[in-house]
């Protein structure tokens, strides 16, 4: 059974990159890019993991991920955070947050494929 990974994230490349990255190595790869609407979308078809950008229209990545650990049913779902500010602040206001792995935009492709995988222990 192929394991789910929700992208949130507003960038159509980076979108587009990831989803080709996880479903050649045989995720099923569901994305969305409102931040307003993550936590239901997560809730309605829980994932197996997140990867959260930081950024997004309508709610922070860090707001989305604090609904997420205050919410028992996906207070332990894997997140790997995205930003383009790799500032130590960012890196610290997400691990505070809960987050599970935090990842600097631009990344490489065997990074992601690296961070998922040991993130959800295909």
């Amino acid at each position: 059974m192929a394991k789910r990974v929700l992208v949130i994230e507003d960038e159509p490349n980076i979108i587009e990159a990831i989803s080709f990255i996880l479903s050649r190595d045989g995720w099923t790869v569901h994305t969305h890019s409102d931040g307003t609407t993550a936590n239901e979308k997560i809730k309605a078809t829980p994932p197996d993991l997140v990867i959260l950008d930081v950024m997004l229209p309508g709610k922070s990545g860090f707001d989305i991920l604090r609904d997420l650990r205050d919410t028992p049913e996906t207070a332990h779902l894997p997140v790997l955070m995205l930003t383009a500010r790799g500032q130590t602040r960012d890196r610290e206001m997400a691990e505070r947050l809960g987050v599970s792995q935090f990842m600097t935009k631009p990344f490489s492709n065997a990074e992601v494929l690296e961070s998922v995988r040991s993130l959800v222990q295909a």
